[in-house]
């Protein structure tokens, strides 16, 4: 008789006994659990696995769709796996580097010798849809890492053979799909047959690889143009070039051989250039006819917008202008007149949480040379209160306005386009793992949030995973639909900072319990962050946008 295991499914609570050795599909198919969306992968004990996963210990086990954000990531490392077999196939002497998240769907730089055509992209897709059909298997191959190196070297794959031999394991693990072999740092589909909703279109001068709409996976995520951004990841991806570091392998290579300081000042300087010419183009403007009045500074959490305002006012000082912030959170309205969320909770992340009418009265006022009495919120009493902080502007004082809402035209529809310069600001990261791994950004300021609420808030790691849900919500309402609005866009995400933040956010991490639900979370970014090098922070400046999170900045928050 064959020997049992008992599997407590976290879908529906129940526990039933398993035969020994069974892989996920076997006890998915087990419990009978029809997910009107299929299946993609599985928490075991509050760890991603793939469906291929075998258990051979009493488990608990939660099976997810594309709805959730690990179960979306299974379904596009496997439908990015497609494409690469696909490409490989028609360009054999081509190459395709998944470069960054843009326009809701992933950004491809196909690299084929010359420009690409429609009809490129048309036999791609072909080719894609034939594999689909063909509900080819996917086989995860674990072997020495020296093993996988070989494997990869012989296909001259070096971008996956600097990161292997970098990331200092002994035992790593490789995918095929047919006659195709790679390397993806998570779990795939049991099959490409899973694979039910994709397209790829051609995108300026390069590919987008369409992907299911996460409320509603039945249909394609909306293309939301968004050119200022793509310009911005392509700036950052031509100076990699230049520096010759593509991916993490480049990186950790270079740290190796003693180049991290190099890699900290050229990162800083870039950045303080970028600053010094958002400054310049401030001042420049009023040259040209109306003067900027105002500087608008939003940004998703954790993209660093208090220290880049804070920069950026010593460079618009030394254009002779004198910088004024000015606190939306001192213009909340009463707490009891706060709007509330559909869970009838006080929902400070809206726009109408702020008292515009009396806002843009004060701003009107400022403009008109008029004297304002500033008001200070107060959070305890959840009331406005007015403290004697009187402000009269003069010729040369420039408005510095930083807040989640900035961009967004209800804030400041009184003033004149000609006053206002709106910058957008966010850790766009744009280093790859390898050519088929890309780093999502939201894992860039995640990080970052998790060692700033633990250092300055008192918050664990477990506690800043569970609440991110609902900041990324408030997010994808408040801030992204108007980050094209902007008149510069900034990116706050230095080359080294995963290396430096590797060393804070492990002992954080590592804290998680791992009973809870964000233990799933926790392991991931743990994994991910072990590839990278670990590099000193102690060459960082003061002003560095990094010091906001690490602590040591000069800058007073």
């Amino acid at each position: 008789m064959k020997q049992m295991l008992q599997i407590c499914c976290k879908n529906n609570n129940i526990i039933k006994n398993i035969p020994i050795g069974s892989s996920l599909l076997d006890i998915y198919n087990d419990f009978n659990l029809e997910m009107p969306y299929g299946v993609v992968s599985a928490k075991v004990n509050n760890r991603t696995e793939g469906l291929n996963f075998r258990v051979y210990n009493n488990k608990d086990v939660e099976f997810m769709d594309v709805r959730e954000s690990s179960g979306m990531r299974t379904y596009v490392r496997s439908l990015c796996f497609v494409l690469c077999k696909a490409v490989e196939e028609i360009f054999p002497d081509g190459r395709i580097l998944l470069e960054h998240p843009i326009s809701k769907g992933y950004f491809c730089n196909l690299k084929i010798g010359r420009p690409i055509t429609l009809e490129d992209v048309s036999r791609i897709k072909q080719r894609m849809m034939e594999i689909i059909v063909e509900d080819i298997p996917y086989h995860r191959i674990e072997c020495h890492t020296t093993e996988a190196v070989r494997l990869f070297s012989e296909r001259n794959m070096m971008d996956k053979v600097k990161l292997l031999e970098t990331s200092g394991s002994l035992y790593t693990y490789y995918y095929t799909l047919g006659d195709t072999i790679d390397y993806y740092y998570g779990s795939l589909l049991p099959s490409t047959g899973y694979l039910k909703v994709f397209d790829i279109v051609k995108y300026y001068d390069g590919v987008l690889l369409r992907i299911p709409n996460k409320n509603n996976p039945l249909v394609l995520e909306e293309v939301i143009k968004q050119e200022k951004m793509l310009e911005v990841f392509k700036e950052y991806l031509h100076w990699l070039d230049i520096m010759e570091l593509s991916n993490v392998g480049d990186f950790n290579v270079a740290c190796n051989e003693g180049f991290a300081t190099d890699l900290i000042n050229v990162s800083e300087a870039l950045q303080e250039k970028k600053i010094s010419h958002i400054a310049d183009d401030i001042y420049n403007r009023g040259k040209n006819g109306d003067r900027v009045k105002m500087v608008l500074i939003s940004g998703p959490s954790s993209s660093g917008k208090t220290t880049f305002s804070k920069r950026l006012s010593i460079q618009l000082m030394t254009n002779g202008l004198h910088p004024f912030p000015i606190s939306l959170d001192n213009y909340f309205v009463n707490r009891e007149e706060t709007p509330r969320d559909e869970n009838g909770n006080y929902d400070y992340e809206s726009l109408y949480a702020l008292d515009l009418k009396f806002f843009n009265e004060q701003l009107q006022a400022l403009l008109r040379g008029e004297e304002v009495e500033l008001p200070r919120f107060n959070f305890s009493t959840g009331k406005r209160e007015f403290k004697g902080d009187k402000l009269k502007i003069h010729e040369n004082t420039i408005l510095i306005l930083e807040g989640i809402h900035a961009l967004n035209p209800e804030l400041t529809p009184q003033i004149p386009d000609a006053n206002k310069y709106k910058v957008y600001v966010s850790a766009l990261t744009t280093i790859s793992l390898d050519d088929h791994n890309w780093i999502p950004t939201t894992d860039n300021r995640l990080l970052r949030r998790i060692i700033r609420d633990f250092n300055y808030r008192g918050y664990s790691a477990q506690e800043t995973i569970s609440r991110w849900p609902s900041v990324r919500a408030g997010e994808d309402k408040w801030i992204f639909p108007y980050q094209e609005n902007a008149d510069a866009m900034f990116n706050s995400a230095l080359l080294f900072e995963f290396a430096v933040l590797r060393r804070y956010a492990e002992p954080i991490l590592n804290a998680v319990p791992r009973n809870c639900p964000e233990y799933s979370e926790a392991y991931r970014l743990l994994k991910f962050i072990k590839y990278f090098v670990p590099v000193q922070d102690k060459e960082i400046p003061p002003t560095s946008l990094l010091r906001e999170f690490l602590g040591g900045s000069s800058f007073r928050y």
